[in-house]
């Protein structure tokens, strides 16, 4: 019954009734179904770990899958991570100040999860695009730019060579690096 009020009502709206209206497409930044950062993190297979790390840091998994909070991910590759002289979760100074059972239990978990969040949070710059020189902070509150030097993109501070960027979406882009940035 509605179904035929609301039939008649639209067949007597002009712009309803037109035969072969062809309505304009919309364009790219508006379409619901663009990819963002969610999508693309775990395309590549030489950063699967650190696209691991982002789903188990629930503010950086919540900011990648928002289309509209932009952000560039520096992602160490896996040999990188491999490399490190210890786990992202683990932290000298635990161990120093607690032993060998510093990850143990709940509190032990508990720091891990924060030693980890520190970390990821290190290699996401909240902007996108991202302009050369430009000094920001990351995440985790360290300050950090890139240039171009003999034709590589090197991060700063430490000449941590961009080895590609892997991809370009909506709200950002995802960086391959040869190395990772300070977390300490």
């Amino acid at each position: 019954m509605w179904r035929e009020k609301l039939d008649r009502v639209l067949d007597q709206v002009p712009s309803f009734n037109i035969p072969n209206i062809a309505m304009p497409p919309t364009s790219s930044n508006d379409a619901p179904d663009a990819p963002i950062l969610s999508d693309v993190m775990g395309r590549d297979r030489s950063i699967n770990i650190f696209s691991g790390f982002t789903r188990d840091v629930d503010s950086v998994s919540s900011r990648l899958n928002d289309g509209s909070q932009n952000a560039t991910i520096l992602a160490p590759d896996n040999s990188a991570l491999h490399d490190l002289p210890r786990k992202p979760w683990e932290d000298p100074r635990d161990y120093e100040s607690l032993g060998a059972n510093a990850y143990e239990g709940t509190d032990g978990s508990s720091r891990a999860q924060k030693n980890l969040e520190r970390f990821v949070n290190a290699h996401i710059v909240p902007e996108s695009p991202w302009r050369e020189n430009h000094k920001i902070q990351s995440l985790a509150g360290n300050t950090v730019w890139y240039e171009v030097k003999d034709g590589k993109k090197m991060l700063q501070p430490g000449d941590i060579e961009v080895s590609s960027i892997a991809d370009k979406v909506a709200n950002g882009e995802v960086w391959i690096i040869k190395g990772v940035l300070n977390y300490a």
